[in-house]
């Protein structure tokens, strides 16, 4: 079996990429990856160290958007797992034309190579942010779709592509859909990773608004499991939710992470909050649990301790990447 694995480098790819070459997941073995990464700011190949030395391991540096690059690499592959895209909320409220192209113009570059080189499946790896925010209850697979960002509606605009290759043209398409990620090599722009490494070194560290906004969150090597079950599993141009069962306001979760590092909440300012913050996201995962037999097995108590650990010793990986992420900005 061989998987294109787009954004292979960044922080959910390479944890997808690692934990299939070690035969954590259902592919075969012997199965074999093709990484095609840009390797902007986030994007790391120190992410993919632990199976840099795999001989079923190909990285190919370069652009999703680069329609000649990606219609070279496509032919032989069995299966197209897309993840690279631009990812952060704040940094398409100032400027959304990168979002926009990468995002939706890559995607579409992608889905083109995949119906002409006649792939077998294409999983696109979304989120929960297409949906908008809800106040009560939980999204499912059905529910219209109502992003407040500009990040958040270019990735429900390659969605929809993705889902109308399928309609269209019978590409064999599958679309998941996660809640918040978190766990190792998560880039430190991010809010668990900035917050663990702020505290280490004594520094304030920012919450928005009052603190309200509610999230699920969900262990990145959970998340990998669903998307390998609905790689393998998942029906041809459905929808699959991913989430992690564990829903806290950000005041809470900033309540956890000074405990695990040994602050107090005079490390933690207050600071005007996002611009249309959604308040609260919620998925109903009931479909791909009944359907596929997933179900996320890491305890967020366990699963953030291992990731306040992990940054504590691996201050050589996170410290060089603040400054990229500074200079990206």
């Amino acid at each position: 079996m061989r998987l294109l694995v787009t954004g292979g480098a960044g922080f959910i790819g390479s944890q997808f990429v690692r934990a299939t070459l070690s035969g954590a997941l259902l592919s075969p073995p012997g199965v074999r990856v093709t990484v095609l990464d840009k390797l902007t700011y986030s994007g790391n190949l120190a992410n993919l160290g632990p199976v840099s030395d795999h001989p079923g391991l190909t990285f190919v540096p370069g652009d999703i958007t680069d329609a000649h690059l990606v219609d070279s690499v496509m032919p032989g592959h069995d299966a197209v797992v897309h993840f690279a895209a631009e990812s952060h909320v704040d940094r398409s409220l100032v400027g959304a034309r990168d979002f926009v192209h990468s995002n939706v113009l890559g995607t579409q570059a992608l889905l083109d190579a995949a119906r002409t080189h006649r792939v077998g499946r294409f999983v696109h790896v979304s989120t929960d942010e297409v949906y908008g925010s809800i106040e009560r209850g939980s999204w499912t697979e059905d529910t219209p779709l109502a992003p407040n960002s500009p990040y958040a509606a270019s990735k429900a605009g390659s969605d929809l592509l993705a889902l109308a290759q399928h309609r269209s043209h019978g590409l064999d398409v599958v679309v998941t859909r996660c809640s918040n990620n978190y766990g190792r090599y998560h880039f430190p722009e991010k809010m668990i990773p900035l917050f663990i490494t702020r505290l280490m070194e004594g520094r304030k560290v920012p919450l928005y608004g009052d603190g309200g906004n509610i999230r699920d969150w969900l262990h990145v090597s959970d998340h990998c499991v669903g998307i390998d079950v609905a790689l393998h599993r998942g029906r041809a141009g459905h929808v699959y939710h991913i989430g992690g069962g564990r829903e806290l306001t950000n005041k809470d979760l900033t309540t956890l992470l000074l405990e695990a590092c040994g602050a107090g909440w005079d490390q933690v300012e207050y600071v005007t909050d996002r611009k249309g913050h959604d308040r609260r996201y919620s998925l109903d995962i009931s479909k791909i649990r009944d359907e596929l037999g997933y179900a996320p097995a890491v305890p967020f108590e366990e699963g953030l301790a291992d990731t306040v650990r992990w940054y504590q010793d691996n201050r050589d990986w996170w410290e060089p990447l603040r400054e990229r992420a500074w200079l990206a900005r």
